[in-house]
C-alpha cells in the first residue's frame, strides 16, 4: 500500500515456456462457525480449482482475482487484497497451452452467488469444507493452503 491505497502490479513472464503469473480467488463463507470454500470446475477436464486468471491491467492482483471470481463463479463479496499464498500448476488446455503458472491466492468472503454470470453453464461450482476442498484439488501447494486457511487470521 502507498498512501493507504493498494498498488497495481505489472507482471512479466520469463521468456517462452517461462513462469506465468495468475491471480486466484479463495472464495469462502462461514457456516456453523467453520469456513467453507467454493471450488469450480475447469471447462475442459472438469477438475476442481479456484477461480483464477491473468492479471488485469490497472487492477491489483486481488482485484484481478475478484474479477475472475465474478466471471467464472458468479461471486460477489468482500476482497482481502493481500496475497495469502502461492501455488504452481501446469496449464494444459485452452488457447494458451503448455505453460507453467504461479497463482497468487486472495481471500474473498462471499456475500452473494449470482445465477447469471459470464461463464454460467460452462462450469460447476460447489461448497466444500477445508479438508474436502484440499482433497479435491490436484495441486499439492493449493491443497495445503486450503487445508490451513483460517479467515480469523486475516488482517482487517
Amino acid at each position: 500500500m502507498l498512501n493507504g491505497k493498494p498498488q497495481t502490479t505489472t507482471f512479466r513472464t520469463v521468456g517462452p515456456g517461462g513462469l506465468h503469473t495468475q491471480c486466484a480467488a479463495l472464495c469462502y463463507r462461514i457456516r456453523k462457525g467453520k469456513p467453507q470454500i467454493l471450488l469450480i470446475t475447469t471447462r475442459g477436464s472438469n477438475r476442481w480449482i479456484l477461480p483464477k486468471g491473468w492479471p488485469v491491467p490497472g487492477k491489483t492482483p486481488g482485484q484481478s482475482a475478484q474479477v475472475e471470481a465474478w466471471e467464472e463463479a458468479g461471486v460477489r463479496g468482500a476482497l482481502h487484497d493481500e496475497c495469502i499464498g502461492l501455488f504452481t500448476y501446469f496449464k494444459a488446455g485452452g488457447r494458451q497451452t503448455g505453460m507453467t503458472c504461479m497463482a497468487m491466492v486472495h481471500p474473498l468472503k462471499v456475500k452473494a452467488l449470482s445465477k447469471t454470470y459470464p461463464e454460467a453453464g460452462q462450469r460447476k461450482r460447489k461448497w466444500f469444507g477445508r479438508k474436502k476442498a484440499a482433497a479435491y484439488v490436484q495441486e499439492p501447494e493449493l491443497a495445503q493452503l486450503l487445508l490451513h486457511f483460517d479467515p480469523k487470521t486475516l488482517q482487517r
